[in-house]
C-alpha cells in the first residue's frame, strides 16, 4: 500500500524487497555454481586455453585464470558479478524517478509534502541500498566458497574487490537515475547509463588485448581491476576514481530535476 506519509526511502525498498530476494538467490548460486568447478578444473585451467591467442586470453581475462585469486577474477569479478548487477542497478535507477514520471505516478509522490530534492535523494539512497544487499549477498557467496573449494583469497582481498565493484555498479547506476531525472525520460537514462559501462567494458579489454595504456587510463572496469585487488588489495586511486562517478553525476541530476518542468 503506498501511504503518503511513507518516505521516498522505504517506498522504493518496500516495492522491490521481492525483486532484491530473487536476484541475490540468483547471484549467490550462480557465484557457487562457478566456483564449484575450481577444484575439479584448476589445475588443468591455463593449459586448457594456452591454445588461445594470447591477446584474446588478456582480453577475456584468462591469462591467470590458472590461479585462484585468476579464475575468481575472470569468472565473479570480471564479468559475471559486475554485469548482473549492472543489469540490476541500471534498470533500476532508470525506473524509480524517471520512469514514474512516465507512468505518471510521480506526480502522487510530489503531491505529498515532500520537496523534489528530498524526494531526488531519498530516491538515489534506496537504488544504493539495493545494491549494497546484492553486493553484499555476492561477497558472502565468494567468502562461503572459500574454504569450500580452496580458493585460498584473503578474505580482506575480496572484501577490497567487492568494495570496487559496489563503487563501479552504484556509480553507473547512479548515471542512470541521474539522466533519467534530469531529462523525465527512463530510457535515456539507461541507454547512457548502460552505453558508457559498455564502452568501459570494451574499453578495458582493448587495452588488456593491445596494451593501450589511454584506454584503460578511461574505463571504470580498469580502475578496479587493474590493480589485481584480489591479490594485492584496494587500490585507493581506482576506488577514488569511481567514486567520481556518482559524486559527479548524482548533484547534476538532482540540479536539474528541481528545475525543469515535470511530464504530468
Amino acid at each position: 500500500m503506498r501511504a503518503e506519509g511513507i518516505a521516498s526511502f522505504v517506498r522504493v525498498w518496500a516495492d522491490h524487497r521481492r525483486g532484491v530476494t530473487g536476484w541475490g538467490a540468483a547471484l549467490a548460486g550462480i557465484t557457487f555454481m562457478y566456483l564449484a568447478f575450481w577444484p575439479m578444473m584448476g589445475a588443468d585451467m591455463q593449459a586448457m586455453v594456452e591454445g588461445m591467442p594470447e591477446a584474446l586470453m588478456r582480453a577475456l581475462g584468462y591469462d591467470r585464470i590458472g590461479t585462484a585469486a585468476g579464475y575468481l577474477e575472470a569468472v565473479v569479478y570480471g564479468l559475471l558479478g559486475p554485469v548482473l548487477l549492472l543489469v540490476y542497478g541500471i534498470g533500476l535507477g532508470g525506473r524509480v524517478i524517471a520512469g514514474q514520471e512516465e507512468d505518471g505516478t510521480l506526480e502522487l509522490d510530489l503531491a505529498a509534502p515532500v520537496g523534489r530534492s528530498r524526494l531526488y535523494w531519498e530516491r538515489l539512497a534506496a537504488v544504493w541500498a539495493l545494491i549494497t544487499t546484492l553486493v553484499a549477498i555476492t561477497t558472502l557467496a565468494v567468502l562461503a566458497s572459500g574454504p569450500l573449494f580452496d580458493l585460498g583469497v584473503s578474505v580482506v582481498n575480496v572484501l577490497a574487490t567487492s568494495l570496487a565493484m559496489w563503487l563501479l555498479v552504484g556509480g553507473f547506476s547512479t548515471i542512470a537515475l541521474a539522466v533519467g531525472a534530469a531529462t523525465g525520460r527512463r530510457g535515456a537514462g539507461v541507454a547512457a547509463a548502460a552505453g558508457l559501462a559498455t564502452l568501459a567494458f570494451v574499453f578495458r579489454s582493448v587495452a588488456d588485448a593491445a596494451g593501450v595504456d589511454v584506454l584503460a587510463a578511461l574505463s571504470p572496469f580498469a580502475w578496479m581491476l587493474g590493480g589485481e585487488p584480489l591479490v594485492h588489495g584496494l587500490d585507493a586511486l581506482g576506488a577514488a576514481k569511481l567514486a567520481l562517478l556518482s559524486v559527479v553525476a548524482a548533484p547534476l541530476g538532482a540540479w536539474r530535476f528541481a528545475r525543469r518542468d515535470l511530464m504530468v
